[in-house]
């Protein structure tokens, strides 16, 4: 089969490697068909790695996909051939004490679609997952939705980590997939008074357009001013989406006292500095999101039932092999890219 491989820092090659092959009764063999670039893609494409986890050449990332199913284990029941479905790259061993309490997405032997060390990722024709990994749509929902209920869960499981937001002012610092992900989440749930910043203009415009009540450019204006001229005492939710240092700076002024970070955005440096000071007399609580948890199912029920519109999302596609075009375009912020997806059959 093909497969986009990365072979160095900024290097992407199309190789012809075997077929995965089902080992287990629980195994699903999927033929792909599309895959979103995620920013952390990005990272192992620009960075060769994402704090502890270092790429070892050749490697194939991608964990955002969907296809069809054309072979399973002898005991798989949840899904058949023929069938289509939204990929959970996630692959816990359900055995240990994070697994047995909960919490699948902190297992302590998860094994993660295009994470290195770990499993290979699905920029090929073919992968082969564990029956849990697989949840079945209808022929009514696009493949390139159920691709992006990956993202998209994450934001639903961070909506779901602050707790109350119907009434809140909320902040997304960084309108990316994943911020804009956050925004559908807590709008679903009844959120309409959003906050929301971005360096790149292109995204600010869309922010604008897709529900925010104030978007600006952290680069051109003081946002923390403008914020506040909005809403006196301050936000009771920031999600920082971005991974920069300046925004989470900005979201210790911007939130209340009482008041949550939610730390979404992945940073290409190793430590967070914060304001000891303002920290401890506001009591800002800050939650860390690891990707999501029990969120994929009850996210292809919000894009089934049409509670979120992903129109916006995709903005760019291109073959398997230009996938290097598609990576060097996301990395790049370059021609108002979104969401690039790859097709991949």
């Amino acid at each position: 089969m093909k497969s986009a491989m990365l072979t160095g820092l900024r290097k992407i090659e199309m190789a012809d490697v075997p077929d995965p092959e089902i080992k287990g009764s629980k195994d699903v063999k999927i033929r792909m068909h599309v895959v979103g670039v995620c920013g952390s893609d990005i990272h192992y494409y620009q960075n060769g790695r994402i704090g502890s986890q270092v790429v070892t050449y050749p490697f194939t990332v991608g964990h955002e996909g969907a296809g069809t199913v054309v072979e399973t284990g002898t005991e798989v029941s949840v899904v058949k051939p023929g069938d289509r479905v939204a990929i959970e790259p996630a692959m816990p061993c359900m055995d240990c004490d994070q697994c047995k309490s909960g919490r699948q997405h902190t297992c302590r032997k998860l094994r993660f679609l295009g994470c290195p060390g770990q499993a290979e990722g699905c920029l090929s024709e073919f992968i082969v997952m564990p029956e849990s990994s697989c949840f079945p749509v209808p022929g009514t929902m696009s493949f390139d939705d159920a691709a992006i209920s990956e993202p998209l869960a994450i934001g639903v499981y961070s909506v779901r980590q602050a707790a109350q937001v119907k009434e809140a002012a909320i902040g997304i610092l960084g309108f990316g997939p994943i911020g804009m992900s956050v925004m559908l989440a807590a709008s679903a749930r009844g959120c309409d008074k959003f906050y929301i910043t971005d360096r790149i203009e292109s995204r600010v415009g869309m922010a604008s357009q897709t529900g925010a009540r104030w978007a600006g450019n952290p680069d051109k204006e003081d946002i923390v001013t403008r914020i506040i001229d909005e809403e006196e005492q301050g936000l009771d939710v920031v999600f920082e989406c971005c991974g920069k240092q300046e925004a989470m700076d900005q979201a210790v002024e911007l939130v209340k006292p009482g008041g949550k970070i939610m730390i979404v955005g992945i940073p290409e440096f190793d430590n967070w500095t914060f304001n000891a000071d303002i920290l401890r007399r506001k009591e800002i609580s800050l939650i860390n999101i690891r990707r999501q948890n029990h969120s994929l199912g009850e996210t292809l029920e919000m894009i089934l039932h049409s509670d979120v519109d992903l129109t916006p999302m995709v903005t760019h596609r291109f073959p398997l092999e230009q996938t290097g075009l598609a990576f060097d375009l996301v990395a790049g912020y370059n021609d108002g890219v979104m969401k690039a997806m790859i097709d991949i059959s």
